[in-house]
């Protein structure tokens, strides 16, 4: 007797931690008083425990532990619904304007091979490059070579360390005031592409949340991001769409989909690209580590964009991997 209950307050624990797992993400745990800190890095591997629900469902049905057995399969089916479109592609809108191509790529203190991002720049005819932990020394290994001919318009802001970043276009551009208060360098550009249609392009970089002060700095940073000027905002989609720059965010976020603060700011009229392209699972940070690997670098557009491809490359020399979206206007 002493053996059954034992093995019921196994199975009912395990379907309480993955209860309590599913809770904190469709909470929003990360913007929780008092359990934001904590749960912001667990919430990034939100994928890997969805992946694992059906473990304590099976390890019920072996013990015959129906009632948990019930439960633990509500509880994967609600994790399984909060990840698994980010695999399917579609719902996005049929945009008819011109393609803009987008790369972003994490340097890690800018030790990536600069062949490889000049490379990925040629292969794939980008139009824009995001950059982020851009040093003035990358900056310089970049350019001689060769990316400044293919890319030859730029706002950058290289630092030592981890804080600098950079855009570099093909296509005309003029700077714009980088939002305030940010913790790392987040510059921004409006670019005009053949035709006069003009795109706003901001690089991103919040500090990862992984101490109390980082996870209060990381949520202002993602709060402190510029909102997409939808035609759902303006309330219509006439010739003042045209004139109208089309907001693009691209960078490492420190985030995934799983985290509430990055779902509130693409709740501001943006559209994840990786997301709707089916790529949203594909990670791009850790992969060298012993950790899970995470998707956290990120592509958001105006989600009037439509999203015709997305795909993710190796870089080495970096702890990310870059991150290419190919985009259509409205």
């Amino acid at each position: 007797m002493g053996a059954v209950v034992v093995w019921a307050g196994v199975v009912w624990a395990g379907v309480a931690a993955w209860g309590l797992w599913a809770g904190l993400r469709f909470a929003g745990g990360d913007r929780l008083p008092g359990l934001g800190a904590p749960s912001a890095p667990l919430l990034a591997f939100t994928p890997y425990a969805a992946a694992a629900a059906p473990l304590p469902v099976l390890v019920a049905l072996v013990l015959r532990r129906w009632w948990a057995a019930v439960a633990a399969t509500a509880i994967a089916a609600a994790l399984t619904a909060a990840v698994l479109p980010r695999a399917v592609a579609g719902g996005g809108p049929a945009a008819r304007g011109p393609v803009v191509r987008v790369l972003t790529a994490n340097l890690l203190l800018g030790q990536a091979d600069p062949a490889r991002i000049v490379d990925l720049v040629r292969r794939f005819n980008v139009d824009v490059l995001s950059l982020q932990e851009l040093t003035p020394e990358a900056r310089d290994r970049l350019e001689r070579a060769g990316l400044a001919r293919l890319l030859p318009r730029k706002v950058v802001d290289a630092r030592w360390g981890a804080a600098g970043s950079g855009i570099y276009s093909r296509h005309p551009l003029r700077a714009l005031p980088s939002p305030p208060g940010m913790s790392m360098a987040s510059p921004q550009a409006e670019i005009t592409l053949p035709g006069g249609r003009r795109v706003a392009v901001t690089a991103v970089h919040p500090v990862p949340p992984l101490s109390a002060e980082e996870f209060r700095q990381w949520r202002r940073d993602l709060a402190g991001l510029p909102a997409a000027a939808t035609a759902a905002h303006s309330g219509g989609t006439g010739p003042g769409v045209a004139s109208t720059p089309v907001r693009i965010l691209a960078g490492d976020f420190n985030a995934t989909l799983d985290h509430a603060t990055l779902r509130n700011l693409i709740e501001r009229g943006y559209a994840d690209a990786a997301d709707r392209a089916g790529a949203g699972l594909v990670p791009t940070w850790g992969l060298r580590s012993a950790r899970p690997p995470l998707a956290i670098d990120h592509v958001l557009v105006d989600e009037r964009c439509a999203v015709r491809r997305v795909t993710v490359h190796d870089l080495p020399g970096s702890d990310h991997r870059s991150l290419y979206a190919e985009i259509r206007l409205p």
